[in-house]
């Protein structure tokens, strides 16, 4: 019985891009090129992300702040991951429900957010904790959003922040469900120093030319997060938490005391 490989992302996008030609008209040319290696200027990208010194992220850390803060990002560097979790718990507590008097707290199944050991700390205070368990049943998909629904707070991780725009990369996977980013009042994101990349461009770099990346593809879901929701379409008037999130949290593990 002859068993065939599934395609490679590459060859995926590569036939992507030939249907696109051929419907285009182009059939003469539809053999498109793709580049298999990145171009000179690619790789210093790739370089210059990949290669940085602490210091030198400590650095971009301090051009993320400075983008933040006018967009009413509640950023925190934490030297720790046991810190990271102190802090995550104490914006839970002091933060209230905008409705009802129950607090719940929804997570992602995340490698970062599992190590944070939330569920000890929050269970002293009493908030119950949800987490999204990859699985193919609907009636377990439709279960957590419910629970989605009525937490007040969501945590994630990211795969990237941007520091010139201080915008959250964040890809959908099993277990890592974009509601809870996007539901919850309160949203609170955990990264660690080295997941800061300076700039779109650096961004798009790696997304197609790091391995683990590039392997992957982009997922069926990847969404940007700059700041937290905001409207002013009623008079003018500026106001958080009509579409999405009032307030966004970014905690940064830095990694150094």
């Amino acid at each position: 019985m002859r068993v065939e490989r599934p395609a490679s992302s590459a060859e995926r996008r590569r036939r992507f891009l030939q249907r696109i030609a051929v419907a285009l008209g182009r059939r003469q040319r539809a053999s498109l090129h793709y580049d298999e290696v990145p171009e000179p200027d690619t790789r210093s990208l790739l370089a210059a992300a990949t290669g940085r010194t602490h210091k030198e992220r400590m650095a971009l850390l301090k051009r993320l702040s400075a983008a933040a803060d006018p967009l009413q990002i509640r950023l925190g560097t934490v030297p720790t991951l046991k810190a990271a979790a102190s802090a995550v718990i104490q914006v839970v507590r002091r933060s209230e429900p905008e409705w009802g008097a129950r607090k719940e707290v929804c997570l992602w199944r995340h490698p970062l957010v599992d190590r944070l050991g939330l569920a000890a700390g929050l269970d002293t205070l009493g908030i119950p904790i949800h987490r999204e368990e990859p699985s193919s049943k609907t009636a377990a998909k439709d279960d957590f959003c419910e629970k989605v629904a009525s937490s007040f707070v969501g945590v994630t991780s990211a795969d990237f922040c941007v520091a010139d725009t201080a915008t959250l990369v964040l890809k959908t996977r099993p277990g890592q469900s974009r509601s809870v980013s996007l539901v919850p009042s309160v949203h609170i994101a955990v990264i660690e120093i080295s997941q800061i990349v300076a700039d779109l461009k650096e961004l798009y770099a790696l997304l197609q030319w790091d391995p683990a990346h590039r392997a992957e593809g982009l997922t069926h879901c990847m969404t940007l997060i700059t700041g937290p929701s905001k409207t002013a379409d009623i008079e003018a008037t500026l106001v958080h938490g009509a579409h999405g999130p009032r307030e966004l949290h970014l905690f940064v593990i830095t990694g150094s005391e």
